[in-house]
């Protein structure tokens, strides 16, 4: 046999090999898009922290927001981070202390917000004429840089002198505006 009908043998199966390579290619290219399909659906921590403490600062180095957790975990495919128990203490020189705690949380993207759910607790110290009061609900949306917090959740408040309930609930500590939404209702206790 000679080269040139050695070729022509070949010759018909060159467009099958083709088409083999190009099936192969083709094949591949699914596989890595199903793989980033799956991989991007999963929803597992980049990082976990255990007994986790923050402080920010004030200008003057005053120690103004500080927040710990028994477990904090990011999350890079919603860029979310969860805390298990945290608590939050909001510290000023012109207004009352306030201490947040929960059994879950969340911290926004930009960390401007934490969102406290599940048995949330707060407590603002007492200041001037204003007794101590403690407030409770199931959840509780705060933006510790501007000193505020809210809910659209039932609530109860406590103090000194009166026991409250109800639904919703917007908090204003530097201008000390607590302004209740709906469904109020209040026992007033004597001395």
């Amino acid at each position: 046999m000679t080269t040139v009908t050695r070729s022509r043998f070949w010759l018909p199966l060159l467009p099958l090999l083709v088409l083999l390579a190009f099936v192969y290619w083709l094949d591949q290219q699914a596989q890595q898009a199903i793989t980033q399909a799956i991989n991007h659906q999963r929803h597992d921590p980049d990082g976990i922290m255990n007994n986790f403490h923050a402080i920010t600062m004030d200008l003057q180095g005053t120690p103004h927001i500080l927040l710990n957790a028994k477990e904090l975990r990011h999350y890079p495919d919603h860029d979310t981070t969860e805390l298990e128990m945290p608590q939050l203490t909001i510290l000023s020189r012109e207004h009352p202390a306030v201490y947040i705690n929960s059994l879950r949380g969340n911290i926004s993207s930009g960390g401007n917000e934490v969102i406290f759910q599940d048995h949330v607790n707060l407590l603002r110290k007492a200041a001037g004429d204003q007794s101590a009061m403690t407030l409770q609900t199931e959840y509780l949306r705060v933006l510790p840089d501007q000193d505020r917090a809210n809910t659209d959740k039932p609530v109860t408040m406590l103090n000194a002198y009166n026991t409250i309930h109800a639904v919703g609930l917007e908090m204003d500590n530097k201008t000390r505006i607590l302004k209740l939404l709906s469904q109020v209702r209040s026992v007033h206790h004597a001395k």
